[in-house]
């Protein structure tokens, strides 16, 4: 997000063309090359943490967009810059694999809504702090001259700041990663992390060196050790008190693996052979659909407002024939555009903290998202005739809208996550769900702003303002349709097969033979 601020300088500083509408353009250009190229590696990536893990992605992912940003911060031409925002993308489709993450970290479903709303949370955390690092520090030599010399590498690179700024960040992320960051593939995670060691390790260092400070503070110089005690025994003096009583009876797990015969020789068996369950089933393949109608018409909002609140009023106005044809704009300057998107980033956190957790508590993420998607389409087809208002309620009527469009996709993008997890066959295949639903999204990011800047030129001039608007709104009224069709199945089948297990001599599944012949004999 730190880009979006001074992206359009950056490309004019290209010296490329001096027409500003070619000037967007290719600004346009360089901010959908990253979600294109996400596009086509997503389900890559997402098929590859269910094969390595996730944990190892994850940090790839962090250490591509901390190359790519660099990359980007000595880009010399417009070549370089699309290259290093489509790396970026390439190394980055991890929105995926952090979604299954959280679905494997959290295993109840009552705690699903509070976990789910941490990545909008975050993410709108990085939608505030993001634009005021790329403004704050974008040509720092006209900006602060007392501080960068002109002459110097920041005057020959002026946009490097910001991104070395930002790669620090990201390379900071990853080293945190690399020690605290836990495996949660349900395979994966039995193996050995040697970053994990290390890093429980310094905080095991860390956490005994206070605590003897600690004793040392609280005791007196008569009641100090003459040397340190040590929590550990030494090898070969541990006792064996408080050790569990080895067990010789098998377990369930070791009678999977071994066949003991009479004469006392272990027989390798070969495990049963499950049949692998069809990873998109018909409810996963709807969820993903939504998914990709959700991005769509919501990454169109975001890109068609601040175009809407920036548009001047038409010097030759058509003729308005309502309910349809009129044509205006409100003509806002940038410094008011951004206090409203600055108002937008502050209301969807405050939404996804408080609101969104006890919505979804009571209504369920099913029902929830079928009434977002079925009553989305109104937001689209009132908010081109905010320009219709009178001078003193056209800010009341825009903060409505942002407050109406920032609590839907607060509650909408997570409960399309939470379906999206329990409908998955099992933990193991949900990176390549999640992998195939990011890719869709990003192809829908990719479209939805190209397609409404269209169709909005056209509209002005033909005197329809509204018709990017009203056609998003016909994509939504889909989407609802889609929401209708959603099921959401009552559990997994590895819960299933885990439910088995821990109930071996439930009812349910006993043999039914084996309890009929338990029933009495009645005379």
């Amino acid at each position: 997000m730190s880009i979006f601020p001074y992206i359009y300088h950056m490309v004019k500083d290209f010296n490329i063309t001096d027409d500003e509408s070619k000037i967007s353009f290719y600004a346009g250009m360089v901010t959908s090359s990253f979600t294109f190229a996400e596009f086509s590696t997503s389900v890559l990536w997402g098929r590859l943490s269910d094969k390595i893990g996730r944990k190892p992605i994850l940090l790839m992912g962090l250490a591509g967009t901390g190359l790519s940003v660099l990359i980007f911060g000595f880009s010399p031409n417009l070549g370089v810059a699309l290259f290093a925002r489509a790396l970026g993308g390439f190394l980055n489709g991890n929105i995926g694999v952090l979604q299954t993450t959280v679905a494997e970290l959290v295993t109840v479903k009552e705690h699903q809504p509070r976990a789910y709303a941490v990545m909008p949370l975050v993410w709108c955390l990085g939608s505030i702090i993001g634009p005021m690092i790329g403004g704050a520090l974008a040509k720092p030599v006209e900006t602060l001259p007392s501080i960068f010399s002109p002459d110097s590498i920041w005057d020959r690179f002026p946009y490097l700041l910001p991104n070395l700024f930002s790669a620090i960040c990201v390379f900071m992320g990853v080293i945190i990663g690399l020690l605290f960051l836990e495996e949660t593939h349900s395979e994966k995670r039995l193996e050995r992390d040697r970053g994990l060691e290390l890093g429980n390790y310094l905080m095991s260092r860390i956490t005994k060196k206070e605590r003897r400070n600690e004793e040392l503070s609280t005791k007196g110089p008569e009641e100090q050790p003459l040397l340190f005690e040590n929590e550990e025994p030494l090898p070969g003096y541990r006792t064996a008190e408080g050790s569990p009583i080895i067990s010789t009876t098998i377990g369930p797990g070791l009678r999977e693996s071994l066949d003991l015969e009479a004469n006392g020789q272990v027989e390798v068996a070969k495990p049963d052979k499950k049949p692998t369950p069809n990873t998109f089933t018909k409810p996963v393949i709807l969820i993903i659909i939504s998914y990709g109608i959700l991005a769509f018409h919501t990454m169109t909002f975001d890109a068609l407002l601040p175009v809407f609140l920036s548009t001047d009023h038409p010097s030759h106005r058509e003729p308005a024939s309502l309910p349809f044809k009129f044509a205006d704009g409100f003509g806002f300057d940038t410094r008011t555009i951004g206090m409203i998107l600055s108002v937008q980033g502050l209301y969807s956190m405050a939404s996804t903290v408080f609101l969104f957790p006890t919505v979804t508590q009571r209504l369920g993420a099913l029902r929830l998202f079928r009434f977002l998607s079925v009553s989305y389409p109104l937001l689209y087809f009132i908010t081109p005739y905010l320009v219709l208002l009178p001078d003193s309620l056209r800010m009341v009527g825009i903060y409505a809208i942002i407050i109406w469009k920032c609590t839907y996709a607060t509650m909408a993008f997570p409960s399309n996550a939470i379906l999206l997890t329990n409908s998955a066959p099992t933990l193991l295949s949900l990176g390549t769900i999640n992998g195939v639903a990011a890719s869709t999204a990003s192809l829908s990011r990719a479209f939805g702003p190209t397609i409404s800047g269209l169709l909005y030129s056209i509209g002005l001039r033909s005197g329809y303002s509204g018709l990017a608007w009203w056609v998003t709104g016909l994509v939504t009224i889909f989407g609802a349709y889609i929401s209708v069709r959603i099921t959401e199945p009552r559990g997994r089948m590895d819960e299933k097969e885990e439910l088995d297990e821990t109930m071996p001599d439930s009812p349910l599944t006993r043999d039914p033979s084996e309890t009929n012949q338990e029933q009495p004999q009645r005379g």
